[in-house]
């Protein structure tokens, strides 16, 4: 189970996340919305122990970020934005290496690398130098990397961002069959029809803080709005936000929403 317990993180005046808690059970997607700036990034970033959260705490299958940090992240399977993938290293060998530091053997590492390559439909290009991969390519590396040791927790910060349909749709499997298999899945999005393909529940975030959670069909009855899009707009207008283009302005300051994911 993931659980966070009024989790707040600040970066001197800037309160990137307030006070938040929410629990994601075995066998559950939970989806975490919110404009640009909301605060998603940071919170996922403090539960992978990236960073340290300054006050409040997470937790993963009891694991604790703060005082148990290396046993989190053999629980978790982080998929960053970033990717943050060695150019110079095979898609192979770059699932190898990760395979190797979280201490998997050789013959059950060359056993996991296989799985993870048909899995995510690598035959093609996993010899190939992740510099030289397409962002969907890539994407599908950066998540057998994460899947290596087989986590009991994801941890996904907007996983689809970039990528064309078919591996779009890739991802959407691979996350409906671990949450079958029993895992706690988290993850990070702004598009709703993501959302309502594969949440069981959503945490809607502005400013730092969770101001709506429930299923996606929940939210849509409690605004009266005819769609989760909708519901979301309704939720953040009223939470001081008004639409611009595709971004959301904040009323306190009248400056578009920004900086700290």
């Amino acid at each position: 189970m993931i659980v966070l317990e009024g989790l707040s993180k600040h970066y001197g005046d800037l309160r990137a996340v307030a006070d938040l808690s929410l629990k994601v059970r075995p066998g559950e997607i939970y989806a975490l919305l919110g404009p640009n700036g909301a605060g998603k990034t940071t919170a996922l970033r403090c539960l992978a122990t990236l960073l340290k959260p300054t006050s409040g705490t997470a937790s993963v299958g009891g694991a604790d970020v703060r005082h148990d940090p290396l046993r989190v992240r053999s629980r978790i399977g982080f998929l960053s934005a970033s990717m943050g993938l060695y150019e110079r290293l095979s898609g192979r060998e770059l699932v190898e290496y990760y395979g190797r530091l979280q201490g998997l053997g050789e013959e059950r590492l060359k056993e996991r690398v296989d799985e993870l390559v048909a899995l995510f439909g690598l035959e093609d290009f996993s010899a190939r130098f992740c510099g030289k991969l397409s962002t969907g390519q890539r994407q599908r590396v950066a998540l057998a990397r994460a899947m290596v040791h087989d986590p009991s927790a994801l941890i996904l910060d907007e996983p689809t961002h970039g990528l064309d349909v078919l591996s779009g749709e890739t991802i959407y499997r691979f996350m409906a069959q671990e949450r079958d298999r029993g895992k706690a899945i988290l993850f990070s999005t702004h598009q709703m029809a993501e959302v309502e393909l594969l949440a069981d529940r959503v945490g809607v975030l502005s400013h730092g803080r969770l101001v709506a959670e429930g299923t996606a069909e929940g939210l849509v009855q409690r605004t009266g709005a005819g769609s989760l899009a909708k519901a979301f707009l309704t939720l953040m207008e009223q939470n001081g936000h008004r639409p611009v283009g595709r971004e959301f302005r904040n009323e306190e300051n009248g400056s578009p929403e920004g900086g700290v994911e």
